[in-house]
């Protein structure tokens, strides 16, 4: 079992940055493929990015460029870089653990979900 706890969030300024930390118990995250996902008031929750056991990498299209994943297996933790913030940004954001060494851009295929950190940039 894997527990998942984010942390970062907060308010933020359009243009502003803001960096999520993900942190894990139970297990080390480092041997699950991990990703951040978001969910905005009335909207499906969405994918954002993720990151491999090997350390391949993807994102949405919509904060590539912007955002970047990345991990310190020392700390077991995976965190979410967040800059040229958007309002359309605001959100929820999910950190998700998968017993798999694959990435996934579904959240279908997450095994583990912390509660989430709410992420608001203003205009």
């Amino acid at each position: 079992q894997v527990q998942l706890v984010e942390s970062g969030g907060g308010l933020a300024q359009t243009g502003g940055s803001l960096r999520l930390a993900c942190t894990a118990s139970g297990r080390t995250l480092s041997n699950y493929a991990t990703g951040w996902f978001r969910q905005a008031p009335g909207k499906e929750r969405e994918f954002v990015a993720t990151i491999s056991w090997s350390g391949s990498i993807a994102y949405a299209d919509s904060v590539k460029g912007r955002f970047t994943i990345s991990r310190d297996n020392a700390k077991n933790a995976v965190y979410l870089q967040m800059n040229s913030l958007k309002p359309e940004d605001t959100a929820n954001y999910y950190c998700a653990g998968r017993r798999s060494i694959y990435f996934s851009r579904n959240d279908r295929d997450y095994d583990y979900w912390g509660r989430g950190t709410q992420v608001t940039v203003s205009s």
